[in-house]
């Protein structure tokens, strides 16, 4: 089964006509978005003047697809805890939304959908290759 997790950038270049996170997203099996990509998407949408509309856009997507949101667990602390540790001891952080991001990914054995080449400094995550 192809799960497949979407990150915050794949969802903003998917609503600018990107075909190949489009054309991934079409072929999955369970698409996923952690809350924390949603946090990040509502607070560009704060920032910016379609609010409304690029809530409802979200809201739309979110429906039509079928997508199950995905609040953090104690298992995805403990993920977090040993992603955060390894990195820190790698010397290669990457930022705290996306070592949740790839708990996420780790725990629901999701393909993350992204354009940030640090997600492959994460052990165990399986990334999209684009």
């Amino acid at each position: 089964m192809k799960r497949v997790l979407p990150d915050t950038n794949a969802i903003s270049s998917l609503f600018m006509g990107d075909e190949k996170v489009f054309n991934y997203l079409a072929e999955a099996e369970k698409i996923f978005m952690s809350v924390f990509v949603l946090a990040e998407l509502y607070t560009g949408f704060k920032g910016g003047n379609k609010e409304k509309q690029n809530h409802a856009l979200l809201e739309d997507f979110i429906i039509k697809n079928a997508i199950e949101i995905l609040n953090a667990t104690m298992e995805t602390a403990e993920i977090f805890a040993k992603i955060k540790n390894k990195l820190r001891t790698k010397g290669k952080p990457i930022p705290l939304n996306d070592v949740w991001i790839a708990s996420h990914g780790i725990e629901y054995n999701a393909t993350i959908i992204s354009y940030d080449k640090h997600f492959s400094s994460v052990e165990g995550v399986h990334i999209w290759t684009y």
